[in-house]
């Protein structure tokens, strides 16, 4: 027998006899890792929803339903019930089959209502769950070492709280929606212990438990599918089983993700996502004259691989952190470029480094191919996925990270105690950072007025943060030449950037309204309009700034010329507006079309019956044509609704 096969042998039989061992020592050091997980968070409990949490929960039609809800949740793509009209859950690219979270949320809806506060804490207590999870199965991964009772299992101590506390999270964990990464990773870890679990005691229960985990961790998010490859390569690595039989050992696993595609394909179709060719929805094409083109294959790689090299730097040096990595926050990059060849030499190496150490250290290995393997769904290389990059995307692919530095550390020092204090400093500051960072999640203004002084060349955080100051302003007037003035910026470079970004068009229309500057908010709206002619808040707002610009035509100016041009555009606009009406009655009222003005007095009163003011003007108009009768009908209507009326201005 060769000297690595009975080695390996000598592994797995101590695997049987090692994990068994309990000690009081090991016993509370899982509890370490659930209590630094949610000790990190316990400044988000205070916090608002952020970001995509009105997508599935406050403003899901499906999730504010309660227990109700959880038909629709099953049947619908997770995007529908925020979109609530068919096919526009498809602007953003490719399906998206995630249930398991939104009928959480739907449940805490049930029995709390809107509230945020039970979401943060319920994340906060998810991911604390997670940190045990990991420990445990790291423990029965690495229980094969001989001095795994005296030094080792502080080092998967190490490694589970470098992952607990890694800034990289935070997007995942402050951000309530996140929670698809948190229960997408508890499952699929879970689906591991129960697997390696049965390996040591065989029963039916941690096949079943196995298969139910992995199910969930995949109607959370579709990340999960990588584990198909993890678990073999763990069987393999340190259980000492073949391909095969580590085919037979994740059944379980196979048939939970044989069943997730049928129920998401019953759903959704066979939809993997196709290729958009909006900015928005797909960073991999430019524009070229009036259109825009995808990026040639050599452009898209190199870039791909400059983003590489930016999820590595997080990794090490975590600052600054941002939730917005969309175009142009990233531009084309070509293998002309150093930072891309520098990169390229990195992923070689890391290639490398897995096959070299495949049997001279398997976990070095195994973390490499940890990070590759869970990092390829989010990479862009197999599928478009509708951005560059998001932190978020590292949850997963971060324990491979945080396995190796330790493992490094105390494989080259031989000391325990280097390593806990290396890496405790690291922990320390990462922690430090995390509860920082943890600040900018309170709610959607601090996040997007913070992170755009981060992400300067996004169109879409531009956007975002010209939205959340535009928002402010209607919450506190006092703000609206400031507030105003800084959307205006926001926008305007949204736009430079993405010329048809059509949202960012209307957002710079109502701050322009806001700042009084009509004139350019008709030509914002009108922009818009012109990138889409059936935006209805388009056409809506449009349609206030024409009637507002008649207004001040008519009451300022005295042009009644003026004004009833911009009332009848608003008016073309919307019909049904009581306000334009009775201007338009007004204004022609004033010229001396009487017969003109009733047409939209009676309109007045139709929109707002319950309005004295529409009687009485109704009345006034039949008055002039010495109408007598009617004038009297809808002067006395009017002051049956409101005897004060003919007191008031």
């Amino acid at each position: 027998m060769s000297k690595s096969k009975k080695q390996l042998l000598e592994k797995h039989t101590v695997i049987n006899t090692t994990t068994s061992f309990e000690t009081s020592t090991i016993n509370w050091l899982k509890f370490i890792p659930f209590a630094l997980g949610i000790l990190l968070y316990i400044n988000t409990l205070g916090h608002d929803y952020t970001q995509d949490d009105a997508i599935v929960i406050y403003d899901n039609m499906y999730t504010q339903k309660g227990i109700e809800g959880i038909g629709g949740l099953l049947s619908e793509d997770t995007f529908f019930g925020f979109f609530k009209e068919r096919g526009k859950e498809k602007l953003v690219s490719g399906g998206r089959y995630r249930p398991f979270t939104p009928i959480m949320f739907a449940f805490e809806y049930q029995l709390f209502g809107k509230n945020p506060f039970v979401g943060h804490l319920i994340n906060a207590l998810l991911y604390g769950f997670l940190g045990f999870v990991i420990f445990q199965v790291l423990k029965l991964m690495f229980s094969f070492r001989n001095d795994f009772k005296e030094n080792f299992i502080w080092v998967i101590l190490a490694m589970t709280c470098l992952y607990m506390c890694h800034p990289i999270h935070t997007e995942a964990v402050a951000n309530i929606k996140g929670r698809d990464e948190i229960m997408s990773m508890i499952g699929s870890m879970g689906a591991l212990y129960f697997l390696l679990k049965n390996e040591l005691e065989k029963k039916s229960s941690n096949l079943i438990l196995a298969f139910i985990s992995f199910l969930i961790a995949l109607l959370s998010k579709e990340n999960a599918i990588t584990f198909l490859a993890i678990v073999p390569l763990v069987l393999i690595l340190f259980f000492n089983k073949s391909f095969g039989k580590s085919l037979s050992i994740i059944l379980p696993l196979i048939g939970a993700a044989v069943l997730f595609m049928i129920m998401r394909t019953a759903v959704l179709g066979f939809d993997l996502g196709s290729t958009s060719m909006e900015l928005m929805n797909n960073p991999f094409i430019k524009q070229v004259g009036d259109k825009y083109v995808s990026y040639s294959f050599g452009e898209k790689t190199a870039t791909i691989f400059f983003i590489f090299l930016k999820y590595l730097g997080l990794l090490f040096f975590p600052h600054p952190l941002t939730h917005d990595y969309y175009p142009k926050q990233i531009e084309m990059m070509s293998f002309g470029d150093g930072s891309v060849l520098f990169s390229f030499l990195l992923f070689a190496l890391m290639i490398f480094g897995s096959i070299y150490y495949y049997n001279r250290d398997r976990i070095i290995s195994f973390a490499i191919l940890f990070f590759f393997f869970t990092f390829s769904i989010v990479s862009n290389v197999f599928v478009n996925i509708g951005t560059n990059m998001n932190e978020r995307f590292l949850f997963m692919p971060s324990l491979g990270f945080c396995i190796l530095i330790p493992y490094l550390i105390y494989k080259y020092s031989k000391s325990r105690n280097l390593t806990l204090g290396v890496v405790g400093i690291l922990i320390i500051a990462f922690s430090i950072k995390t509860i920082s960072r943890n600040n900018t999640w309170k709610d959607d203004f601090t996040l997007f007025t913070t992170d755009v002084k981060t992400s300067t060349n996004s169109a879409k955080v531009l956007n975002a943060a010209g939205g959340a100051l535009v928002t402010a302003i209607e919450k506190d007037k006092s703000k609206t030449q400031e507030y105003s003035t800084k959307a205006i910026d926001y926008l305007n470079k949204a736009i430079a950037i993405h010329p048809n970004y059509k949202n960012a068009h209307l957002l710079l229309g109502n701050a322009y309204f806001y700042a009084n500057d009509l004139d350019k908010a008709i030509k914002s709206y009108e922009n818009c309009l012109k990138i889409d002619p059936g935006f209805k808040d388009a056409k809506n707002n449009l349609a206030v700034v024409y009637r507002d610009q008649g207004r001040y035509y008519g009451e300022k100016k005295n042009d009644l010329v003026q004004a009833e041009k911009y009332l009848k555009q608003a008016y073309s606009l919307n019909q049904n507006d009581a306000e334009t009406n009775r201007l338009l009655g007004i204004a022609y009222g004033m010229a001396g079309q009487h017969q003109e003005s009733i047409k939209y007095f009676e309109n007045v009163i139709r929109l707002s019956p319950k309005e004295a003011g529409g009687y009485m003007n109704l009345s006034a108009a039949y008055g002039y044509l010495n109408d007598a009768v009617n004038s009297q009908k809808y002067r006395e209507m009017g002051l049956k609704i409101d005897p004060t009326v003919l007191g008031k201005k």
